[in-house]
């Protein structure tokens, strides 16, 4: 390979440890002190969860400031989250801003009382603020309500058998005799950007696959299973359509089923909404090698995450792409799509000591694997 070359630098985030920027900015540390010749251009991406308002306050030129709204999150406590409207009209709202899981501690979590309720909240200001569109990035959430508080916020009213408001929270669903779509306003088109394929029910759904790591207890799986059909039962009752197989259905605890079912939203892949919305083909195929990574790369990446969104992009146009992450499995599987994986941990770095040392560790890879180019 001969350099100085052009690289585009286009990571995701490493989960708990580096914003995709600050990833993006590691590598480029460790390209540049072996390459400094080189031109480069970095390219923070997301697929659609958590990360998306930093991707494009990275990647968009004169990108605008984020609007802070004060929401409730998953537990129903005042909280600020943050929004973006683009200079075109786009809203970007990254629903893990109101119900992440990032806010709500270990012994705190209650799934029975988790409420998307705050999503709803920044849809409502985005609404306010005469958005022409909405992207919502899924993922991250502590709930698992299948878009119920969500609806609500919005003005979606459920009543029971009597005609009497439902307080709008999974442990409340079975009692749901109705749902009241009227005083719900006129929304532009939505679109779901998320991550994953999972429908909202069964073993691959929301519950059985994402919720435990929510604090689901084991005996209410079934719970959540039922109170989710009774949902989908009722929205098809109003709208005549089932959403719940839907790909993408069962992210964000089924929020993209209420998406869907609620708001008339359409689910896209992550990677392939944002990626579009930044021109990333455009950029990436300026280059001449691409580095690309996040926290971790196995099996899952190729369904749909950054990493595997960029591979494809560089493979289209014909350009080497090499990934570093965090930790890496199944390479057999992923090595068909990249030009070559990088750990940046080993048998004498722990995970807890490579998330605490993630900015060094990850400059001195890319500084490793540079320099095994440079040797090419």
């Amino acid at each position: 390979m001969l350099f100085p070359v052009h690289i585009v630098i286009s990571p995701d985030k490493f989960k708990g440890s580096l914003s995709a920027r600050e990833a993006a900015e590691a590598i480029h540390r460790g390209f540049s002190s072996i390459f400094p010749t080189a031109t480069y251009d970095l390219l923070p991406m997301a697929d659609g969860g958590e990360g998306i308002l930093d991707a494009f306050l990275s990647s968009v030129e004169n990108s605008p400031s984020p609007i802070e709204t004060t929401v409730l999150d998953a537990l129903g406590r005042p909280v600020s989250a943050k929004w973006l409207m683009l200079t075109d009209g786009t809203a970007i709202i990254e629903s893990s801003q109101a119900n992440g899981l990032w806010r709500i501690a270990e012994d705190e979590r209650d799934l029975l009382r988790a409420s998307t309720f705050g999503v709803g909240q920044l849809i409502h200001e985005a609404v306010e603020a005469k958005a022409k569109q909405i992207i919502i990035g899924l993922g991250g959430s502590a709930t698992n309500d299948a878009g119920l508080g969500m609806a609500a916020a919005l003005g979606c009213r459920f009543l029971d058998e009597n005609g009497d408001v439902v307080d709008p929270i999974p442990e409340n669903i079975p009692a749901i005799h109705r749902i009241d779509f009227s005083e719900i306003p006129s929304l532009p088109p939505i679109t779901a950007a998320c991550d994953v394929a999972n429908p909202l029910l069964g073993a691959r759904g929301a519950t059985r696959v994402y919720a435990q790591q929510k604090g689901l207890r084991p005996a209410d799986t079934g719970f959540f299973e039922n109170a989710h059909s009774h949902l989908v039962k009722l929205t098809k009752e109003v709208s005549g359509k089932d959403f719940s197989e839907v790909p993408g259905a069962g992210a964000a605890g089924g929020l993209g089923f209420g998406l869907m079912a609620f708001c008339g939203a359409t689910l896209e892949s992550g990677f392939s909404c944002i990626a579009g919305l930044l021109g990333a083909e455009a950029r990436l195929s300026q280059a001449e090698l691409i580095i690309t990574g996040e926290g971790s790369l196995d099996s899952q990446t190729l369904e749909g995450k950054t990493p595997f969104g960029v591979s494809q992009l560089a493979r289209k146009h014909s350009i080497p792409v090499y990934a570093l992450a965090g930790c890496v499995a199944d390479e057999e599987i992923l090595l068909p799509y990249f030009d070559g994986i990088t750990a940046i941990t080993n048998e004498n770095i722990s995970v807890q000591q490579a998330m605490a040392n993630a900015q060094s560790l990850l400059e001195q890879a890319a500084r490793s694997l540079a320099e095994s180019l440079r040797k090419a």
